[in-house]
């Protein structure tokens, strides 16, 4: 884990410019020795010049300390050395403040240019201090010497201590540069993990409401026609046995049925669970439900288990036998389907037929089936339902039904619209792209 920039901005902690003790120790340090330098080389300036000592030394002392602000004002610093360069003072200043400058972050002129300056006065001062000693009889050399000792002297006091600076603030640069970066990636990787996270919830609530639609398609419609035939059974028990033993058996399949396909599901949901322990992979709740929704929702492309429009004259012959008079009529060549496409009609059909028992128990209703050249057409539509009927069955409705039905084509690409009819009827209409199944 990286130190981001607000916490690196929280960590200066010094006094005034300094962001450390440390440092403010270090400059503090630095500025005694150059004004300790300072006021020892400014009894010989005093001296030179005429002045009195303490003078010298005063000025010494000022002149030094001078370095204590060079973290904030580096270009004073320098100029403070080269003006007293000519009092053959300030070398430890000059040396400092040359290697904090070039470290800084000012432009490459200025730095250039300063230490320009510094080189020429510190050249023209050695060359004259030096050709005075020579004169003085202190050093007993040729001609050669007094530049050559005074270029050397410029040079040594001024290019190390500029390359270095430049090599220290180049890498503070790029250590700066790569911690921005590293922040940037933290912030980026949060950004993700918290899209991610968004991703997971939608696709969790995605999920669930997959598994409820398919319980409900599952177990909505054989369990409606239980209780129809439940219903006409307790109207019919005293009058005609013979009937009532018919429903009976009736609802006993349907139970059966129902039970069954409930069964398989919540099988398949838990086959996929621990499918995914036995690989032992940490799966996060959402992949152990999404992957036994999907399973369980695509079963019939897996494995062919599901319903198929084949089995959709056995369909109306089930709402048929529970008393609703039903029409089917197919129109254009049969021919098969995806699975996925199949089942989707399926689903269709059988749902509003379900809400035909629910909403219009006794109503005629016409189920109109189209295959035509690249989509296939369904179309439930039911009469209004009589005044009086008989023993009504009081089907409880969640409101479920349309809403899953137009997920499932709309999920595929087709229309779905639904609404009632003139006549006082309900009307389900569905149009969905056909695929026809690899033979």
């Amino acid at each position: 884990m990286t130190t981001t920039g607000e916490d690196h901005t929280a960590a200066r902690g010094g006094p005034w410019w300094w962001a450390r003790w440390r440092s403010a120790a270090l400059d503090v340090g630095l500025a005694l020795a150059s004004a300790l330098e300072c006021a020892f080389e400014g009894v010989r300036f005093a001296r030179d010049a005429g002045i009195p000592v303490a003078a010298g030394v005063v000025f010494g002392v000022l002149a030094g300390s001078a370095l204590l602000v060079r973290r904030q004002w580096p270009i004073a610093v320098v100029l403070v050395s080269i003006a007293i360069t000519p009092a053959q003072m300030g070398y430890l200043m000059g040396i400092v403040g040359l290697y904090t400058l070039a470290a800084s972050e000012l432009p490459r002129r200025i730095i250039g240019s300063l230490a320009g300056m510094s080189l020429v006065g510190m050249l023209i001062v050695m060359f004259v201090r030096v050709r005075q000693d020579m004169a003085q009889g202190t050093w007993d050399l040729g001609d050669w010497f007094v530049p050559f000792a005074a270029i050397t002297t410029a040079i040594g006091m001024t290019a190390p201590p500029l390359l270095l600076g430049l090599y220290v603030g180049a890498r503070r640069r790029l250590m700066e540069s790569l911690r921005e970066r590293a922040d940037s990636l933290e912030r980026e990787l949060q950004l993700l993990a918290e899209r991610a996270e968004e991703r997971a919830e939608w696709a969790r609530n995605e999920e669930r409401t997959r598994i409820a639609r398919e319980m409900h398609d599952v177990v909505a419609h054989r369990v409606s026609l239980m209780v129809v035939h439940a219903a006409a059974l307790q109207a019919v028990a005293r009058k005609d046995p013979e009937k009532a033993v018919k429903n009976a058996v009736l609802v006993g399949d349907m139970g059966r049925q129902a039970l069954t396909e409930l069964r398989e599901m919540l099988g398949v949901l838990r086959s996929g669970n621990g499918a995914g322990a036995r690989r032992g992979e940490h799966a996060v709740p959402l992949a152990s439900v999404g992957v036994a929704a999907a399973v369980a929702a695509s079963r019939v492309v897996e494995e062919g288990e599901g319903p198929c429009l084949s089995e959709l004259e056995e369909l109306i012959g089930q709402s048929a036998a529970a008393g609703m008079v039903v029409d089917l009529s197919v129109e254009g060549d049969v021919r098969s389907y995806t699975a996925e496409i199949e089942q989707t009609a399926y689903r269709v059909v059988q749902e509003a037929l379900t809400n035909v028992h629910k909403h219009a128990a006794g109503a005629k209703t016409y189920v109109r089936l189209a295959h035509r050249v690249s989509e296939i057409a369904m179309q439930v539509e039911n009469e209004p339902p009589p005044e009086v009927g008989s023993a009504s069955a009081r089907l409880p409705s969640g409101g479920n039904g349309l809403v899953g039905m137009k997920e499932r084509v709309a999920a595929l690409g087709g229309v779905f619209v639904s609404g009632p009819t003139d006549a006082g009827g309900f009307r389900v209409s569905a149009v969905i792209p056909a695929v026809a199944a690899a033979v």
